[in-house]
């Protein structure tokens, strides 16, 4: 079953696959993806399932500590960026796997820990897909979630918006309390919920999916208001000596499947 918006996507992350893992961008931050190893805490016996992978930089850093890895994502693209850096670490308990996080082409009850990190706000059916995701993990399993925080109901319209100009895969983020729900829906018993801010540079976010002049200038002029105290874009962004940023809050919620 594919997404509605799944030819968006495709284009989407085929423009951004080459320069995902760029340094410039949070996708790859050492410092966050060992929060999340010791949010995790993972096994050596564990075996792992990371929906919408993207480019598996946070499976490649799992990998080392797990018996097998497996990643899944709907665009070849950048599956391929992931292949090839994890062949290059002499990662060799890897598997990739392109596929629809709608769907997934797994046994019920099949992993020890599933993770999803900034690929909810691309979903148009996010029960569905937490569903597909609580059907394979084995009773007892630790769920893993990151995703951007929405900003506040005021401005929740317009911060979507805004993320939809520079990417039109993006449907909506959701807020804290929608995430937790999920969990609670599927009787899933959130241990951890935690939020960091990860600062973003407005040029870097811009490059990434080589946002087209017009619309850049669109948002760039949009911010700029903000800043200068006009419209507000639920972005709260400022100055620095790198131009315009603004902080993205990433959300980690884990739990666990009931045995």
């Amino acid at each position: 079953m594919n997404p509605k918006n799944i030819e968006l996507i495709h284009r989407s992350f085929e423009i951004q696959a080459p320069n995902f893992n760029s340094a410039s961008m949070n996708f790859s931050d050492k410092d966050y993806l060992n929060y999340i190893l010791s949010s995790v805490e993972p096994c050596k016996t564990d075996i792992m399932l990371e929906v919408a992978a993207g480019t598996c930089a946070c499976g490649r850093a799992f990998a080392p500590l797990l018996q097998t890895v497996v990643c899944l994502d709907t665009t070849a693209a950048m599956l391929q960026v992931g292949k090839q850096a994890a062949q290059d670490s002499h990662l060799t308990n890897m598997v990739f796997v392109k596929g629809n996080a709608e769907e997934l082409p797994f046994l019920d009850d099949s992993f020890d820990i599933l993770f999803s990190r900034l690929a909810f706000h691309h979903f148009t059916d996010t029960e569905n897909v937490f569903r597909e995701m609580v059907r394979v993990l084995k009773p007892g399993g630790k769920f893993v979630f990151i995703d951007m925080e929405a900003a506040e109901e005021s401005l929740r319209k317009t911060e979507d918006e805004i993320e939809t100009l520079r990417d039109p895969s993006h449907v909506k983020n959701l807020s804290r309390e929608e995430m937790l729900e999920l969990f609670s829906i599927y009787n899933l018993s959130a241990t951890k919920c935690e939020i960091t801010e990860m600062p973003t540079c407005l040029n870097n976010w811009l490059d990434l999916t080589k946002t087209p002049d017009n619309i850049r200038q669109t948002i760039y002029d949009r911010l700029t208001a903000d800043i200068n105290g006009q419209e507000k874009t639920g972005f709260y962004p400022y100055r620095t000596d790198k131009g315009i940023c603004f902080n993205h809050k990433w959300v980690l919620i884990s739990g666990k499947k009931p045995i």
